[in-house]
């Protein structure tokens, strides 16, 4: 019988590659180079490979479970759970993945690995961002209710009256943090958590429909947005299924093409009227300003919130720091572009040597939804094959969108105090055998 402590200590092929599932544990260190996924399979040592299972169902077969049930040297301690410590707040908080990259513990702030975020058009719940600024809440969803004040009335509706009461709509649509790449700001000082490039992902959500009408805005307890030709919906399923608690079980507002946190999770009042909310996270947060603004000089009050994002791009594969044996010269370069306000993704270009030639990236966009709204919400998949020489290389991607607006180049000119917006050009450096 083993302890997760136990297991958590086999990482590497020097002392052992062992990994749980449900019950059992597992020394897969023989099978790791057989593994027909590569290296990706090292993402879940000492560790449980459960999650990783139900993002890809391939695995669950009956000759995928013999193979492993070959490399099982034991079972997994019943008496090995988190005790809960009733005077820490984040107690409570749910299961992640151990392979996110963690920009606070407390309160949870984390990112998936840049090489699994293009591995699908849909994020998986398991790899979607993940941004809190308090505990995870314990939300009983039968009791839950969403007061909508209308000024002179209001009503209130439970999640079954969303259900029941409303045609379920689905909308796919790529939700980003405004602090996304805020780390590429780091040359000068920022406030914020060091975010890389993931703190985006896309997934279907499934909820009751917001239609416009004569209203002039919906205000969700603590933010502003106006509403957006109905595709604005109070979401109550995540990639079908119950929204995870970490992304706001049992409700959550979508507000396609908006800043995250404008996607406001727990909700539970929604007040309508013409006056932007007077919380701290409207008038005191994701505020940008101009490079020269200090800390000191910052007017919170009177600078504009953040609503739509700007185009950006990112690369994906390969990695910061990869060796790359390129065929022919060539390198296969793949990421990830997207737009706010429901602007659509034109072109990708991709360079190896520094912008003195480009290539035109070919783009996937699978948005099974796609039809059914006359905006694009959802970002670009895309794919580009680009010479390299022998060496260092910075591989530099830029994005451009259908109202032809194009990444800045250059971080300085869009440096703000607190890290937001950063959509200069993406760069990674190689290097190139």
């Amino acid at each position: 019988i083993f302890s997760s402590e136990e297991i958590s200590k086999h990482n590497s092929k020097d002392n052992g590659i062992w990994v749980s599932y449900k019950d059992g544990v597992y020394d897969i260190t023989d099978f790791v180079d057989l593994h027909p996924g590569g290296e990706k399979i090292m993402l879940a040592s000492g560790g449980p490979i459960d999650a990783f299972w139900n993002m890809y169902a391939v695995h669950k077969t009956d000759e995928v479970l013999e193979i492993l049930e070959q490399y099982k040297i034991g079972s997994l301690s019943p008496e090995d759970q988190k005790p809960i410590d009733l005077n820490d707040p984040f107690s409570k908080d749910p299961f992640r993945l151990p392979v996110f990259r963690i920009n606070s513990k407390k309160p949870f702030n984390a990112e998936p690995p840049i090489e699994l975020l293009t591995d699908s058009y849909i994020t998986p719940n398991e790899l979607f961002y993940v941004r809190n600024h308090l505990p995870v809440p314990e939300i009983d969803p039968d009791s839950h209710r969403i007061s909508v004040d209308l000024g002179d009335s209001s009503i209130q509706l439970s999640l079954e009256d969303l259900k029941t009461k409303f045609k379920p709509v689905t909308i796919t649509t790529t939700i980003q943090c405004a602090g996304n790449r805020r780390q590429e700001m780091s040359d000068f000082k920022t406030k914020g958590l060091s975010w890389g490039p993931c703190a985006i992902g896309t997934a279907r959500w499934t909820g009751a429909r917001m239609l416009p009408g004569v209203l002039l805005h919906v205000t969700y307890n603590h933010d502003i947005i106006p509403l957006l030709d109905g595709d604005v919906i109070i979401a109550y399923k995540m990639n079908g299924v119950d929204i995870p608690r970490d992304h706001g079980y049992p409700v959550r507002a979508i507000v396609p093409g908006y800043v995250g946190a404008r996607n406001v999770k727990w909700l539970r009042q929604i007040t309508v009227g013409s006056d932007e909310s007077t919380s701290h996270w409207q008038m005191n947060d994701y505020k940008a300003f101009s490079p020269s603004t200090t800390f000191e000089t910052a007017n919170y009050k009177k600078a504009p919130s953040i609503q739509e994002m700007p185009v950006i791009s990112a690369i994906s594969v390969p990695k910061p720091g990869s060796i790359i044996d390129p065929e022919d010269g060539m390198v296969e370069v793949k990421g990830y572009a997207w737009s706010g306000g429901g602007r659509d993704i034109m072109r990708v270009d991709v360079s190896a040597d520094g912008g003195n030639t480009w290539q035109e990236a070919s783009l996937t966009k699978d948005d099974p939804d796609a039809d059914d709204s006359a905006h694009c919400w959802a970002w670009t998949l895309w794919t580009a094959e680009v010479p390299v020489a022998a060496g260092k290389v910075e591989i530099i991607c830029k994005a451009i969108d259908s109202a032809n607006n194009c990444q800045p180049e250059w971080i300085g000119p869009i440096w703000n105090l607190r890290g937001f917006l950063t959509n200069a050009w993406h760069r990674v450096n190689v290097t190139v055998e």
